[in-house]
């Protein structure tokens, strides 16, 4: 069901709309639904489920687990992968808040030597 006033398009841009099926997104990625399910278990992504029940995964997660795959792929274990992706991801938070930081720091600076 769609939220009122969106159109089905939508969501063909919406990085975060949760448009493929646990088997879909296994086919797309060239692994298994059970490596899914582990990325799942190990709070790497936690899919969206359909009514049914059904995982339903969006392109941003997607994008998420090649990322675990590529690592897996290479030899890491995959709670090793998980856990840093996560870790990557915490960073890069960080460093952006800290930019923001830094650039609200320099304007309110400004001003008051102004």
């Amino acid at each position: 069901m769609l939220p009122a006033g969106s159109r089905p398009a939508d969501n063909l841009d919406d990085d975060d709309y949760p448009a493929y099926t646990m088997g879909r997104a296994a086919e797309m990625l060239g692994t298994t639904p059970a490596f899914l399910r582990s990325l799942g278990e190990h709070r790497l992504i936690t899919p969206l489920r359909s009514q049914g029940g059904h995982r339903r995964y969006s392109r941003y997660q997607l994008r998420i687990a090649a990322r675990a795959r590529e690592l897996v792929d290479q030899g890491t274990p995959i709670e090793a992968a998980c856990r840093i992706i996560i870790l990557e991801d915490q960073l890069e938070e960080a460093q952006r808040i800290n930019e923001q930081l830094r650039t609200q720091g320099g304007e309110s600076q400004s001003k008051t030597s102004a």
